[in-house]
């Protein structure tokens, strides 16, 4: 499959590119986003939610590793940081295959620290800085 680009320019461009990714998500519900710390990935997962009409406070899951968010329709969102995971097994000890495989969105952050969890269905997303635009490929 040929990879796929957006750019954000500016903030302002958020909303309309959490569009566009939600539309390329296609029927996969684990969702990777890889880069580098700042670039953007935890933002972009806000406003992805925002578009599916999650109306809590939407925040990094670093301390908690998830954190679960209801969208309009009433389907859960889980959201995962697994930055601060040390190994594998705390994963293991989390439950991680309830999340993955509970056919919800799965927002992953740092998923390579889990990745021989993941499933194979997934959409890989990173995030590049460049000239204070992001360049996201998928």
């Amino acid at each position: 499959m040929m990879a796929s680009f957006l750019t954000i320019n500016n903030l302002s461009e958020l909303s309309a590119v959490a569009q566009k990714l939600i539309k390329a998500f296609d029927d996969k519900k684990v969702i990777a986003f890889s880069g580098e710390m700042g670039a953007g990935k935890t933002t972009l997962i806000k406003a992805i939610c925002e578009e599916l009409g999650v109306k809590q406070t939407i925040s990094s899951p670093t301390f908690s590793i998830v954190n679960e968010y209801l969208s309009s329709s009433g389907k859960k969102i889980y959201h995962f940081d697994f930055y601060r995971i040390n190994t594998i097994s705390e994963a293991y000890d989390m439950g991680y295959e309830e999340y993955f495989y509970s056919d919800a969105y799965c927002f992953i952050e740092w998923p390579e620290k889990i990745a021989e969890l993941l499933p194979e269905e997934i959409l890989k997303i990173n995030i590049s800085v460049k000239d204070g635009r992001r360049l996201l490929e998928f």
